[in-house]
């Protein structure tokens, strides 16, 4: 069996079939534990071109038995009912003139957002934000205010929106998986990162930027 795109449930049934943990499949495909647990929490995203290649490759050098166990796993999947909005918590941290942005990529596609995190059932949408700042970027922030939530016009999640202080930490790329950058942008130049209209109204007003 052929696997012609990786998403993020086939992943987990791979990891599932090499019976490993988040942390065990994590180090095998040289990932972070994040990306897995946003497999398993997003089961119809679609990885990167290059987290693509890495799981072909994990499963064309896998075994028989777990080969096997894979492809009992996707026959026997049951079509599960629309599940709740994913949650998501996202931090816009200033410091001075500055917000701080990350680069995803996606096939040819570039763009670039504010570190973002997702929120599992129970957690705290602040702790999270804080969080993944500071695993995508090195940046120790702490929550000023909370903006909203709103869901989100493309991808469709519950995005709740935090205004963030700068702490301590110099910008660096934190998660080569799933960033391809992370920059100080100037607020005065935001909408050169990200289109004005994508961009949460009440981060604009938060920033007093001019767009």
């Amino acid at each position: 069996m052929d696997v012609e795109q990786w998403t993020g449930q086939k992943a987990a049934w791979l990891q599932e079939a090499f019976d490993m943990t988040q942390e065990e499949f994590a180090g095998r495909l040289g990932v972070s534990v994040r990306s897995v647990a946003n497999w398993h929490a997003s089961p119809n995203m679609i990885p990167q071109r290059e987290t693509q290649r890495i799981l072909d490759t994990a499963y064309e050098r896998a075994g028989d038995a777990v080969r096997r166990r894979f492809i009992h796993l996707s026959r026997i999947a049951v079509p599960q009912p629309e599940a709740q909005a994913l949650r998501v918590a996202i931090a816009v941290v200033r410091r001075g003139g500055d917000v701080l942005l990350v680069c995803r990529q996606d096939g040819d596609d570039i763009s670039w957002q504010f570190p973002a995190g997702i929120v599992k059932p129970g957690g705290s949408a602040p702790k999270v934000a804080v969080r993944e700042t500071l695993d995508e970027t090195g940046v120790h922030c702490m929550v000023r205010e909370h903006l909203g939530e709103r869901l989100h016009p493309v991808t469709r999640a519950l995005c709740s929106y935090f205004t963030c202080d700068y702490v301590h930490g110099e910008a660096i790329n934190g998660d080569s998986s799933e960033n391809v950058a992370v920059t100080w942008a100037p607020i005065a130049e935001l909408s050169r990162y990200i289109p004005a209209d994508r961009i949460y109204p009440p981060i604009l007003d938060a920033l007093e930027a001019t767009v």
